[in-house]
């Protein structure tokens, strides 16, 4: 279903940009019509050659997904979020993922690595690759799936990193801090492959060099008002011994306790957060 989704996605832009080259006259308009397909053309072109293989063994990108409901149309096939990352780049995002809900319980996504401990090193100890992208050359805008992230030694109790959004501007990455689905992913194990080290390199300051969100276990908060039976002790726990699995939630289904209501949800998208992987970068 996936398959034959995506062929008629891509089947679809290739039909628009065939009117589109055949039809238009050459104007400044017609040139912003065809720098507004680019995005399109991008992802396409990303869906058609990731994943072509299974993921690179250097790569520690979480292999089981433990738990996952939702049932976006096209793109409801959980082992998109385990078969690889397959980023688009800074303009256009892959669609090759797996879409939670916007809300309720299909709006969670929970993964592991296979029984192994994500260890806590030095910086950045995970990435969270979803599939956003810029839409203003003038300003620090994106298309975004903000999603509020937390991690578990048993899948039982959960610690979070106390997401906090500014009530600023929506599609601006700066209103919000400490949520995965913020960045463009670069990453592409096919057509622009890293090594592991290289993925946590960051590079234009909160950037990561193969792009998504990167978290620290040192940033776990026992504040954090969504933990779920954290305290103290399973923080220490966490940060001297790692942890196991992974929760990633659609922002809009998570209080925010500034306000006492969910987060907001960027307008105009049809489903929540959509998942590409996750990294790791120490495993044992």
């Amino acid at each position: 279903m996936q398959k034959r989704f995506k062929t008629k996605i891509l089947s679809s832009l290739f039909f628009v940009l065939f009117v589109f080259l055949t039809s238009c006259k050459k104007s400044p308009s017609g040139e912003e019509n065809l720098a507004a397909l680019l995005p399109l053309i991008i992802a396409a072109e990303a869906a058609i050659v990731c994943p072509k293989s299974s993921p690179p063994s250097d790569i520690y990108i979480s292999t089981t997904v433990v738990s996952a409901n939702s049932n976006i149309s096209g793109f409801s096939d959980p082992k998109k979020a385990i078969n690889g990352i397959c980023g688009a780049g800074e303009l256009a995002g892959s669609l090759d993922v797996y879409a939670l809900d916007i809300t309720g319980t299909g709006a969670t996504i929970v993964l592991s690595w296979g029984g192994k401990t994500v260890k806590n090193v030095t910086g950045d100890d995970f990435i969270v690759y979803d599939n956003s992208f810029r839409i203003s050359d003038e300003s620090n805008t994106y298309a975004m799936d903000p999603s509020v992230v937390q991690v578990s030694i048993d899948n039982t109790n959960y610690c979070g990193f106390n997401p906090s959004y500014t009530g600023g501007s929506i599609n601006l990455m700066s209103s919000w801090t400490r949520f995965g689905g913020l960045r463009p992913v670069y990453f592409n194990m096919t057509t622009k492959p890293f090594t592991n080290s290289d993925l946590f390199t960051k590079t234009n300051g909160t950037f990561l060099l193969g792009g998504g969100d990167g978290f620290d276990l040192e940033n776990l908060d026992e504040n954090d008002p969504n933990d779920i039976g954290c305290n103290a002790a399973l923080i220490t726990n966490i940060k001297t011994n790692g942890f196991k699995f992974i929760k990633i939630t659609s922002a809009a289904d998570v209080n925010n306790p500034n306000t006492g209501n969910k987060f907001p949800w960027p307008p105009g998208s049809y489903n929540g957060s959509d998942i590409d992987g996750v990294v790791a970068r120490e495993l044992q």
